[in-house]
């Protein structure tokens, strides 16, 4: 079956649209296909900072035959009507239609259209300026002569060539030909079996006429066409080469895969900046020579401490061995690690002279939100509730109230101002140098995280402490101000922030009740509202009102729950048969739904579930039937045998469970309840439910209630599968 190559090639393609861009050309190209009804067996796309490729295998080399049926109106229809139909159809006359009758609706117009099957080629020619002309980029120009005219072609850079061959395992390859952008004469671009090699080094034109020869061509034309082999190409030499100086390269993939897509030829270089540099903080360091140089950094093999030294990656092979290229990047290098010296000596001047006064200060005119008051407010309000959560996390309360106070201080500072992702990092130094203590230093860097489900989740007490309160008071206030997320929006990363919350807990075993914190905070919120009283509030239990946004905040947060409990593996039937709208201490869910899998993996629990969910089946029948079910369980009414032994087993096993919940061991609640699977099982086998005695069967009505009751103190068995 015949093969697909496709190259789209352009001046510089941004690096962070690269892999998308590939993918999209793709799923465009391949969609278009099947959906001319001709199908592959595989497609790779590929991408470098010039070209867009795609490896089309299997291709059918021609679409089926097709021929369908359009049912037209009756022989009688108007003039009008039957015209319309014949044009729609594609037919001259109404004797080219069959004519079929229908026992209710009479004889009506039939036209059978035969549409033959196109070869893959005129396919394939078809439909590739469409998908170039509108591709999906994020940024796109015009160019050329025809730029100024409405509907020109547009690309993300300049296009250049096109490059579309279709080879079989019998035929001579050949290419496929078609224009966008108008003819050349226009400025279109015409696609054919050419393409070139890199910018410098092999500009002059290719002859392709596979995709392994043009894999091998490229190479040798100082192309590596994959971009995982150019990151690992980079990856290896950057280690040799800081391996030879006895240095230990700082990976970082972020950085690895965008410099892996600005070059086609990967060339490392090692550079060196003033050693006087070091004293600033190796983050600042590592940031600097990140952001302005795309350069990687060096560490020693025997401490953290970093080196002078820099690996850059280049795009050629130099004459000289990268000697210029390194200088000329250091003298760069160099240039922004002043300022960022400049900007950590004032800093440091500031904290010494003054503490972190005037930065605490400036918070109070920096807007948190338009509706949720300044920085300051906000802080203030994380300050008292770090306070209130430190005894439930182990944290010394004063220390939290003041790692809570100055955490946010170094966004104030000159080196946070112009590197913003620096923000902790440095309240860390700063707070260190301030002599802070040092679990308050650690909290200024730490409250920031997780920020994603990848990130280190923090273990000290303090930290914890003002980690949840920072989360907390962000999802409490907007709530507040009903700035929920909506389907995929999520403009202030409350989901981020509620699945942080959620880790710090788990991930630390807190047993903290969410409502307890997040009702009296809602009131601080509203104290930094101009005009907002609570309007609505709902029973939350016994003589408690909760307010609405809290209890919705509740639900978001077992939202956020249970997409992290799937993902952890665990069923969501068990999730939904845990939860209930009170439900607030999100471990206890954990442990809940962690127990009742183990149980339910068992025969024990197996059998217990269908017996129970038979007891509510009947219940719930009868209910609805208006059938009476006494109040309570008379027991000179129960039968001696499997029915009076179940009633015994029932009030056991509440007794047992409601002393195993209460000590938060839900695997011996889940023990207790196994004890009910032997009785019912028995029950069900010999005593039937809907006796002809109404007290009897009110009574035995009564013992299903009891049933359902005892299995739903740990869950709702009728929301578990199975």
């Amino acid at each position: 079956m015949p093969d697909l190559l496709l190259e789209l090639f352009s001046e510089e393609i941004p690096a962070r649209m690269q892999r998308k861009a590939a993918g999209d050309l793709k799923k465009l190209v391949t969609d278009a296909l099947v959906d001319a009804g001709l199908t592959y067996e595989g497609a790779r796309e590929y991408w470098t900072p010039r070209r867009l490729t795609l490896d089309l295998r299997g291709l059918t080399a021609r679409s089926a035959d097709i021929s369908e049926e359009r049912k037209g109106p009756r022989t009688d229809a108007p003039e009008k009507a039957l015209a319309g139909f014949l044009r729609g159809a594609g037919l001259a006359s109404a004797d080219q239609a069959e004519i079929r009758s229908d026992p209710k609706k009479g004889d009506f117009y039939v036209a059978v259209i035969d549409k033959p099957g196109r070869d893959a080629q005129d396919i394939i020619a078809a439909a590739m300026p469409g998908i170039i002309h509108n591709f999906p980029w994020p940024k796109s120009m015009r160019w050329g002569e025809k730029s100024k005219d409405a509907g020109s072609m547009k690309w993300v850079r300049p296009l250049q060539s096109i490059l579309c061959v279709f080879a079989s395992d019998t035929e001579e390859p050949q290419a496929i030909s078609f224009e966008v952008g108008g003819s050349l004469d226009a400025g279109g671009v015409a696609s054919s079996n050419l393409t070139r090699g890199h910018r410098f080094h092999a500009p002059q034109p290719i002859t392709v006429r596979r995709f392994d020869d043009y894999v091998a061509s490229l190479q040798k034309a100082n192309v590596v066409l994959d971009a995982e082999r150019r990151k690992e190409i980079i990856r290896a030499d950057a280690k040799n080469l800081a391996f030879a100086k006895g240095l230990e390269l700082v990976e970082d993939e972020g950085l690895l895969e965008e410099v892996g897509n600005l070059v086609e030829w990967p060339v490392a270089i090692m550079g060196e900046f003033d050693a006087d540099f070091l004293d600033i903080p190796p983050e600042a360091i590592r940031l600097t020579i990140k952001e302005n140089q795309k350069c990687f950094v060096l560490r020693s093999d025997s401490d953290e401490a970093l080196s002078n030294n820099f690996l850059l990656v280049a795009n050629i092979d130099a004459s000289d061995g990268g000697k210029e290229i390194a200088l000329g990047n250091a003298k760069v290098v160099n240039a922004r690690l002043g300022d960022a010296k400049f900007f950590w000596e004032t800093d440091l001047h500031q904290i010494k002279t003054e503490g972190f006064t005037p930065w605490l200060e400036k918070l109070d005119a920096v807007t948190f939100h338009a509706r949720l008051g300044t920085q300051g407010a906000r802080v203030q309000r994380i300050m008292a509730l770090a306070q209130q959560l430190a005894p439930m996390v182990g944290a010394d309360a004063t220390l939290a109230r003041r790692a809570a106070e100055i955490c946010k201080a170094d966004l104030n500072s000159a080196m946070v101002y112009e590197f913003p992702e620096l923000q902790g990092m440095m309240g860390r130094r700063y707070a260190t140098r301030a002599n802070e203590d040092a679990a308050v230093a650690r909290a200024c860097q730490d409250h920031w995280k997780p920020q994603g489900p990848s990130d280190d989740v923090p273990q000290d007490p303090v930290s914890i402490a003002v980690a949840l309160a920072d989360k907390l008071d962000t999802l409490v206030g907007f709530w507040a101000i009903d700035e929920k997320p909506t389907g995929s929006k999520d403009p202030y990363a409350l989901r981020r922030a509620a699945l942080g919350f959620i880790r710090l807990i788990l991930n630390n075993e807190l047993s903290i009740k969410v409502a307890q914190y997040a009702k009296p905070h809602l009131n601080l919120v509203n104290a930094d509202i101009p005009g907002t009283q609570f309007v609505h509030s709902k029973v939350w239990s016994g003589d408690d009102t909760m307010p609405e946004a809290v209890i919705d905040l509740l639900a978001f947060f077992h939202d956020r729950l249970k997409v992290y409990l799937r993902e952890s593996g665990a069923r969501h039937d068990l999730i939904d048969a845990v939860i209930t709208p009170t439900s607030d201490d999100l471990l206890t869910i954990t442990r809940r739904v962690e127990a009742l899998g183990s149980f339910l993996e068992t025969e024990d629990g197996k059998n217990l579930l269908a017996g129970t969910k038979r007891a509510a089946n009947i219940l719930a029948a009868e209910e609805k039937k208006g059938t009476s079910v006494a109040d309570d369980i008379v027991e000179s009414l129960l039968e001696e045998g499997p029915e009076s032994s179940l009633y015994e087993a029932v009030n056991q096993a509440e007794r047992d469970a409601a002393q195993a919940i209460e000590k938060e061991d839900f695997s011996s609640a889940m023990i207790a309840l196994a004890n009910l699977r032997e009785p019912v099982d028995s029950f069900f086998e010999d005593v039937m439910v809907n006796a002809e005695d109404d007290a009897v069967r009110a009574n035995r009505l009564a013992l299903m209630r009891r049933i359902r009751d005892a299995t739903g103190t740990v869950a709702d068995f009728s929301k578990i599968a199975g």
